[in-house]
């Protein structure tokens, strides 16, 4: 179990839950290719009794960066509530913000802190509008992490249970932010212009597995430097990464496996990219890109 209690709480989590979101902005969840929610949908979409073939159409059809709504309305989130499921969230991403911040004053570079906003049902971002079965997202334009706490429930059931299976998920997240503020996302956006989509799909597996050895690298620290992990805690994030991973979900759902339209890696290539970042605590270790014979 993660020892998060009585640590600190980061002042950068934003509770908005309860408050209702609008279809105003356009509806662009499903284009969102920087998160884990896309995947889970399929599995979601699966438990609920729903058509998986038509997620899955959605799924490999479209891609590119994040769709910008200039409209979002403006809400204004409440002080972090006192439940435990969200002072978790704002103790796990305090530590996350005390990693990265040492990790980029090496770098003689100061880490701009991203904002984590809890919200129910559904949500406006920079990004559109979306619901909380695309899961949890980040949002390059406004440099958040979007979270329903409920997606925890449908990550057990995804056969990933655990605290720290949950850490792992916001590891991920802010993974991504590292991507944004180091303009890798913004490389990737560019360079998939004019791909196929399967090249397309191929490159944001690299994007994903990346931010899962991003993930590693948090844990590196936390269990090595702050005694946040208890034994057990690790392989609880190797089975949340082995059980979101494409192939995972695509048997899940009832279908075959098709590499090319993987977009976040096999469950083994997950797995394997966390514990790259977990057992050398290193962004240099983390290039998937250079790894693949890709250059930015």
């Amino acid at each position: 179990m993660v020892q998060w209690r009585g640590r600190r709480t980061s002042s950068n989590v934003e509770d908005a839950r309860g408050q209702r979101a609008s279809r105003g902005a356009r509806a662009g969840g499903l284009k969102l290719k920087g998160g884990i929610g896309t995947l889970v949908l399929i599995g979601v979409v699966y438990f609920m009794g729903g058509d998986v073939s038509q997620i899955l159409g959605m799924l490999l059809g479209g891609g590119g960066a994040p769709q910008v709504s200039q409209n979002a309305p403006q809400v204004n989130p409440g002080p972090l509530g006192n439940d435990d499921a969200a002072q978790f969230v704002g103790v796990i991403l305090a530590d996350t913000e005390d990693t990265w911040t040492a990790l980029f004053a090496q770098a003689n570079a100061q880490y701009p802190q991203p904002k984590l906003r809890l919200f129910s049902d559904a949500v406006n971002s920079a990004c559109g509008y979306n619901t909380a079965a695309v899961g949890p997202f980040y949002c390059p334009p406004d440099q958040r992490v979007y979270l329903d706490l409920s997606f925890f429930n449908q990550l057990a059931q995804l056969g990933a249970p655990g605290d720290f299976a949950q850490a792992y998920v916001i590891g991920h997240e802010v993974g991504h932010h590292i991507q944004n503020v180091t303009g890798v996302l913004q490389a990737v956006a560019e360079r998939k212009r004019g791909l196929s989509q399967t090249d397309a799909n191929q490159l944001q597996v690299l994007v994903e597995l990346q931010a899962d050895c991003y993930a590693g690298i948090w844990a590196h620290y936390a269990e090595n430097e702050r005694n946040l992990l208890d034994p057990g805690d690790v392989e609880e994030g190797l089975a949340a990464a082995a059980s979101i991973g494409d192939d995972a979900l695509q048997r899940r759902a009832g279908g075959q496996v098709r590499p090319e339209s993987f977009t976040h890696g096999s469950s083994r290539q997950r797995q394997a990219w966390f514990n790259t970042g977990l057992e050398q605590g290193s962004v240099a270790a983390c290039d998937t890109f250079t790894n693949a014979g890709v250059q930015l």
